[in-house]
C-alpha cells in the first residue's frame, strides 16, 4: 500500500502534504519538499526502524503528485487509521461499535500490532472515514 500526496509550489515555497495521515510540510526546492514529506511521515508514525520514501510520479511543473511508501505496512495503515479517526472525532469505543468489534481489536490495528488484509483495511477505513477510498494503480503513478 502506498499513500497519495501532493507537492505544490506557492509563493516560492514547495508545500508537500498527505491528507490520509495529516502530514504537511514545506521547503525551498522540490527535492527538499520530497525529503521533508518523508521525514514528516516518519515523525507521525514515530516507530523505531520505520522509514518512508516519497516518489514524484509527475504532474504539472508547479503541482506534483507523489506516492508515499514505507518499510512497515502495518505502521503506515495504523497512522492512516489513527489520523482519520481523530479527524472524524471518534473514540476507540465509537469505532468498535461501528465495526461490531471490541475497541481493543480495532486499537490493535491503530497501534500497528496487527497488519490488516486489504478487505479488513477497507472495512476499518470505512468505519473511521467513509469519505476516503482505496485506489489501485501502478507503482510509478503512470498507467501503461
Amino acid at each position: 500500500m502506498m499513500l497519495l500526496g501532493t507537492i505544490t509550489k506557492r509563493k516560492g515555497a514547495w508545500i508537500a502534504s498527505c491528507e490520509a495521515i495529516g502530514a504537511i510540510t514545506q521547503a525551498k526546492t522540490l527535492e527538499s519538499a520530497i525529503a521533508s514529506l518523508a521525514d514528516a511521515v516518519e515523525i507521525i508514525v514515530d516507530k523505531t526502524g520505520f522509514r518512508a520514501s516519497v516518489t514524484d510520479v509527475g504532474g504539472e511543473h508547479h503541482e506534483r503528485t507523489v506516492l508515499i511508501d514505507s518499510t512497515e505496512l502495518a505502521q503506515l495503515c495504523a497512522a492512516v487509521l489513527r489520523h482519520q479517526r481523530t479527524r472524524s472525532k471518534l473514540s476507540l469505543a465509537d469505532v468498535g461499535e461501528r465495526l461490531g468489534k471490541s475497541r481493543n481489536v480495532y486499537s490493535s490495528y491503530e497501534r500497528g500490532e496487527r497488519e490488516p488484509s486489504l478487505r479488513q483495511f477497507r472495512e476499518l477505513l470505512a468505519a473511521v472515514a467513509p469519505d476516503m477510498a482505496l485506489i489501485v494503480g501502478p507503482r510509478n503513478g503512470r498507467a501503461a
